[in-house]
Formats: C-alpha cells, structure tokens, sequence
C-alpha cells in the first residue's frame, strides 16, 4: 500500500533524534524487579511525555509503583491502545558496558531493557508525538504498566479499572518486528508438601516430604509429555517445567517440609483455575496421604494467552502499516513468550497483536542487551501508520 500525503507527513515527523534521547533516558533509569524498582523509569516516561504536550495520567498501584497513561486526544470512538511495561529484569553478571549507561555505539543503544521493553517505549512515544496534529476518531494511548517481569500487579490494576474503550492494542514487546497474533500465556503453580520430621536413623518415625514432592515432580513430568500430543498451530504445546524445589533442614532429618515451584505455559483458551484443579485431581490420584503427608496448591501468578483471528480488522490493519514503515519480510507469527496483552483480550475483550523493536530470544534477560536503532524508527513509524489507519 503506497502512502497517502497525510501519512507521509506523519512518518516525517518521526524524530531519530528524539528517539534515541528517549530510550537512552529510560535505560539510565533502573527499574529492576524484584524488588520492583520502576519509580525512576516512570518519571523519566512521565517526563518525555509531558515535554512533548501529551496527557499524562499517574495510576498508584503499591507505595512508589505506579502505572502511567500517555495520551494522544482524538475523537470520541474507541481508541489505539500501545502497551508496555516499566520493570526490567535485574541485572546479573557479564556485562561489557555500563548496563544503565545507555550507550550508542555502531547504530545500537545498550543497557537493561533496551530491548524488552524500553525501546518499545519509546518508540511509542515518539508515534504519539508523531501524530500530534491529526485527525484522528479516538485517542492514541500508551499505557506503561509494572510488574510485568514479575506477577502482574500493575496490568490487573489497570484491567480493573480503564481509562476508555479500544478498537485494538499493540503490545510493544520486543518481537523482532514481526507482528505477532497468537501468545502463550504463562502461570506459575506451587505445590507444598507436609510430612513429619524424625531422626534419619529411623526414617519410618517421619514422613518424609520430600519423597512425595519427588511424586508429584515426576507427575508433572508425566502431564508435561502428554500435552506435547496436543500443539497449538502457531504456539506448540503447552508445557510444564519444574523451576524450583526446596525441602528439608539436614542430611540426618527426615524432611517435614518440600516446596515444588512449576512453570505451566498456557494456551489461548485455556483456564488458569482449570489448570491448576487438573493437577490436584492428578496429585489426589497419588494418595500421598497413605504416607502420612498432605499436600497444598496454590497459583500465585497467571498470565492469560490470546488470539487474535488473522482477519480481524487490526491484524490487517498493523501488518501493512508494519510493511510500509519498512518492516522486514516476515509473516503473521505466534510467539512462546507471555505478556500483558493477554489480559486485555480477555478481561476486556480487545482484539491484540504483539510488536515491537529488539528480540526476545536474541537480546532480552541477558548481558549486553542492545536494540537497533533502526528498528526504533521503524516501530515509531509502524505504531503511527496504523493509529493513522485503525482511527
């Protein structure tokens, strides 16, 4: 699709400059999480946007952990939503470059979050302030939200209370701008086993909880290798993985207590509530019980996966934009990853696609992360076409 005199106005205001003055800003303000660091990347987002003439709105989520809304004006009918977050992973080890010096070298802009998500950020960012001028049926909105990385406090903050109605969302998340249709969603279920501690000289006195946290580990297993027969066309099975297992005080105590922490990878349609009711039903048919042990399920995060049809008005709509800004050749995709726009196709019913700068496998959660500076400008200008478009 060739551009239209108006779009191409729009894309020329497209600012390099203030774009990677954006993302460098952002990456210089920590936000790390746990422990939930993002007071410093929201005053930084909050001041670019009000620089820039935008609406800026502060939603409290916890004591100095709060939501930001950035808005573009339009008209009165449903709006664009652009989606992202605040928090970064934490640092870790092996990094060359100042992991918050937000250095430019070779045509790419280092630090913690470049790339998932502070580039997105701004790339948004500077589409709204791109569009400043036109005319538009709704309002172009980009909403930052915390606790991501972590368990979502700051999405279901939002969910429950938001700002306007949405004819579509665009997560910027880094997918290596390739316009994502399909996300696995994620939770995490925690298994507590209780037994009863004795001297491991006579380990028959306890009941040993670590014995029945091993079952139910090989149980998980079991569940993991039969959904394997069932993949998503686009996102592949859903999965289970065994992250974490903690149990027992000594070598020469019968363990009373073990912790198991899994990693259940949902799919679009499935429910977080029945997912975690099929394991008890699976742990029941264990009877650890018979071995004087009881058992406690609880699922302290979930994230919700969605799909959005390939015809739906936004997919085409964001797909050629994503073209016509001078996107790569890449088709519709699904993606493994979770992310908040899960919440918004379920709770609110929007349809969402999932794009943005950098790569989640090549550059997120890991030493060295960089975005290009490229792909800013072509997020930017993507973000912009289809606000043009869709309103």
């Amino acid at each position: 699709m060739s551009l239209t005199p108006a779009e191409q106005k729009v894309l020329d205001r497209i600012d390099e400059d203030l774009l990677v003055r954006i993302t460098q800003d952002l990456v210089r303000a920590p936000g790390q999480n746990p422990p939930g660091e993002e007071a410093a990347t929201v005053a930084a987002l909050t001041a670019a946007g009000r620089d820039l003439g935008l609406d800026v709105r502060i939603s409290p989520v916890e004591p100095g952990r709060d939501n930001v809304s950035i808005t573009l004006a339009g008209g009165n009918d449903p709006g664009l939503l652009l989606l992202g977050h605040t928090d970064v992973v934490p640092v870790g080890d092996g990094w060359t470059v100042d992991p918050y010096g937000g250095l430019l070298r070779d045509g790419r802009i280092y630090g913690r979050g470049a790339s998932d998500m502070k580039g997105g950020l701004a790339a948004a960012l500077a589409a709204l302030a791109a569009l400043r001028g036109a005319e538009l049926s709704g309002p172009v909105e980009l909403t930052a939200v915390v606790d991501e990385e972590e368990t979502g406090k700051g999405i279901r903050a939002y969910i429950a209370d938001p700002i306007r109605q949405y004819a579509g969302c665009i997560t910027a998340e880094p997918t290596d701008l390739q316009t994502i249709i399909a996300a696995r969603g994620d939770s995490y279920l925690q298994v507590s086993v209780h037994g009863r501690a004795s001297h491991a000289g006579n380990p028959d006195g306890g009941a040993n909880a670590i014995y029945g946290a091993a079952a139910v580990v090989a149980e998980i297993e079991r569940l993991h290798k039969e959904l394997a027969a069932a993949p998503h066309p686009l996102l592949g099975p859903a999965t289970w993985s065994v992250g974490q297992i903690n149990g027992g005080t000594g070598g020469s105590i019968v363990p009373a207590d073990c912790v198991i922490v899994a990693d259940r990878r949902l799919l679009p349609g499935e429910s977080p509530a029945e997912v975690l009711a099929d394991l008890g039903r699976r742990v029941a048919a264990l009877h650890l019980e018979d071995r004087g042990l009881t058992v406690e399920l609880a699922m302290p995060m979930e994230m919700p996966a969605f799909e959005t049809p390939e015809d739906a008005d936004l997919v085409r709509i964001t797909e050629a934009a994503r073209f016509d800004a001078g996107g790569p050749p890449l088709p519709l995709a699904g993606w493994t990853a979770a992310c908040d726009g899960g919440y918004i196709a379920r709770d609110l019913g929007v349809p969402v696609v999932v794009l943005g700068p950098g790569s989640v496998t090549a550059q997120a959660h890991r030493a060295d992360e960089s975005v290009a500076v490229t792909e800013l400008v072509t997020a930017a200008r993507a973000y912009a076409l289809t606000a043009l478009r869709l309103l």
